[in-house]
């Protein structure tokens, strides 16, 4: 995956006058991912140290990076590439999950992927902005001017009155990830930005992105059976009607309150299909699917017919009372059976792990995925989002496919611990290939049996 990002990179055309180009865009954005990869906001630093020294670094054994950037001229570089350029290795590193026929396990139904869609915010500042940035109004008025971007604690401080004159500025992001009940593991694809365009007259938002999204991913994907997720927000006609368009099915949420002649329409049936089950695991847990086909998805001219399927969730507490713990509703295209219902809705339910298992772990996992490595005037930000999330997309596949990794990720019990003992060996040794990094921490006490080579 490595050799397959660092070709994406060497393929992203100079934006640079050449008299001007002293570093690589492939050494720049590889560093970038470096510090992603290794979750270490400091390692160039650290490098630069190694290669003074031993006049060669990790970066360079590891990533082909010839010269290390400074971190000003590292920004720079980054900003100016254009985003588009990214998608490229997202393509590339599913089609190579699939040829080695690791995304057979994420198959929902027959040759069909659950794919869903959701919005995340990876910067936010009262003070620092560009013309892409998303803008809202605080709820309070700010007491005074702010120089730099105020801790949540100096906010709550700062804030006095009642009037709308404070700005929060922010960018996001619409993600999507292969997902499956079953798999811990999600697999991220191409993202789509949600931002700001020069001369707009409304401000983007997370539909715009859906739009825009559901065409790009059929072309990355010409081949693959999608079915494609989304919250309440996307169990609309425009969008369901884009996303048949580009061949793929949909599981959309659909909360009554929303959709209120959908549910007049049901409620005048004496009796949806009905399925029900019982946890195998957890006998005191039953699930009753209920479910009707070819309904108007609203009482407006030229209605779509949708499939429409609730899964309502009841746990038995030890007093022997029932009480409902969950309850979902979406649309589908996909006609519902007695032998599908309980599939589509555990597809639905774990929609769950784009926020959990992606969004958080960024978050609060070590990927630091809201700090600010820089804002930049064109691309930066979102840059440093896809170069994190590219990060992020490594370690799924490590935790997937290398047997090695697995057994550092066993070993060290979590992934701080392990990322904790890789950095330590990066600043201290200099490893010849990733393979020799992760089986070198695993046991380091066998480079002195002779069975591996000591480190340089």
């Amino acid at each position: 995956m490595r050799t397959m990002l660092s070709s994406c990179f060497n393929q992203i055309p100079e934006h640079r006058q050449s008299n001007k180009i002293t570093y690589s865009a492939h050494d720049a954005l590889m560093s970038g991912f470096a510090c992603m990869h290794f979750q270490d906001p400091s390692l160039l630093q650290f490098q630069k140290r190694l290669e003074k020294k031993h006049h060669k670094s990790n970066l360079q054994t590891l990533f082909d990076i010839k010269s290390i950037p400074e971190s000003t001229q590292l920004r720079t570089i980054i900003d100016g590439v254009d985003s588009d350029y990214f998608g490229s290795f997202f393509d590339d590193y599913t089609h190579y999950l699939q040829r080695g026929k690791h995304l057979a396990q994420y198959k929902l139904l027959d040759g069909l992927y659950y794919i869903p869609m959701d919005a995340t915010d990876y910067f936010s500042s009262y003070a620092c902005f560009c013309d892409r940035c998303l803008r809202t109004k605080s709820k309070k008025k700010l007491a005074r001017d702010l120089s730099v971007e105020p801790t949540a604690v100096e906010m709550e401080e700062l804030y006095s009155g009642e009037e709308d004159s404070g700005v929060r500025y922010s960018h996001k992001a619409l993600q999507i990830a292969i997902m499956h009940p079953d798999m811990k593991q999600v697999i991220p694809l191409m993202p789509e930005e949600i931002r700001n365009t020069d001369g707009a007259t409304k401000q983007d938002c997370e539909m715009n992105a859906g739009k825009r999204l559901i065409p790009k991913l059929r072309k990355a994907h010409p081949q693959l059976g999608i079915i494609l997720g989304g919250d309440d927000l996307f169990s609309r006609q425009p969008i369901i009607e884009d996303t048949l368009a580009a061949r793929m099915h949909y599981l959309f949420v659909a909360k009554p309150e929303s959709h209120v002649y959908l549910m007049d329409w049901l409620n005048a049936y004496p009796q949806l299909n009905q399925y029900e089950t019982i946890d195998p695991k957890k006998l005191n847990v039953r699930y009753v699917y209920q479910w009707m086909n070819n309904v108007p998805l609203h009482g407006g001219e030229k209605a779509i017919q949708v499939n429409y399927l609730d899964v309502k969730v009841y746990s038995t507490g030890k007093n022997g009372k029932e009480k409902r713990s969950y309850h979902n509703s979406w649309v589908t295209d996909i006609e519902i059976t007695h032998k599908n219902a309980a599939i589509l809705a555990r597809g639905g339910r774990c929609r769950w792990k784009l926020e959990n298992e992606c969004f958080n772990t960024l978050k609060n996992q070590g990927y630091a995925i809201d700090h600010s490595y820089g804002h930049g005037d064109k691309n930066l930000c979102f840059n440093f989002y896809l170069l994190t999330l590219i990060a992020f997309s490594f370690h799924q596949v490590y935790e997937l496919t290398d047997k090695v990794y697995q057994a550092c990720r066993q070993h060290f019990g979590s992934k701080k611990h392990l990322w904790e003992n890789v950095r330590a060996n990066l600043r201290t040794f200099i490893f010849v290939g990733w393979d020799y990094l992760l089986a070198f921490t695993l046991d380091p006490e066998k480079y002195i049996t002779g069975e591996l080579p000591a480190p340089s």
